[in-house]
């Protein structure tokens, strides 16, 4: 199953109604004025670019609701915070859902995975396009901030060229969907 389609100029999912949600507000506030150790970069820029990726992709609005919430259950570790705080308290059910359903296709491949094991991609298209985002906005923070000094730089970029061509995101489409950011 791939989850190729075109990259549109379109307006889903909103940026606006998205960040006007109890779902960015969420993540918001989880995050506060934290900043990634090594690059320095604002943890939420990850959920904004994502957010620029994939109305770029043509995302739903719920879609753009669950890529909000995905740091909230990624770990089982921020799973347990965010139901022992209720972060998710009111939250669209349909995005709960769409981001417990990343976390499982997500986690089942990740960086440190044995590179002959195939990504299996979610059949849900929602899922599939919060990874396009994911990736596509970790490939383009790693080249920036981490590429010329990873001590795992090769397997980390073999890693994203996987998953991108896993998800049908070719070089063009990469480099339209972060140009600007």
């Amino acid at each position: 199953m791939a989850a190729a389609k075109p990259v549109r100029d379109t307006d889903a999912p909103d940026i606006a109604s998205v960040r006007a949600s109890t779902a960015w507000r969420a993540i918001r506030a989880h995050y506060g004025e934290r900043t990634a150790r090594r690059s320095g970069v604002r943890l939420i820029a990850h959920i904004d670019e994502g957010l620029i990726i994939l109305e770029r992709w043509g995302a739903s609005a719920p879609t753009g609701r669950a890529w909000c919430l995905h740091p909230l259950v990624q770990s089982d570790a921020d799973l347990l915070e965010t139901m022992r705080l209720d972060r998710l308290a009111g939250c669209d059910p349909a995005a709960v859902a769409l981001a417990m359903a990343y976390r499982e296709t997500a986690n089942a491949h990740l960086s440190t995975a044995d590179p002959a094991t195939p990504i299996a991609l979610s059949p849900l298209a929602e899922v599939n396009a919060m990874l396009v985002a994911d990736k596509v906005q970790n490939r383009k923070d790693f080249e920036r901030h981490h590429a010329g000094s990873h001590p795992r730089r090769a397997a980390i970029a073999a890693y994203f060229a996987r998953w991108l061509a896993r998800l049908g995101v070719d070089e063009d489409a990469y480099h339209r969907l972060v140009e600007g950011l």
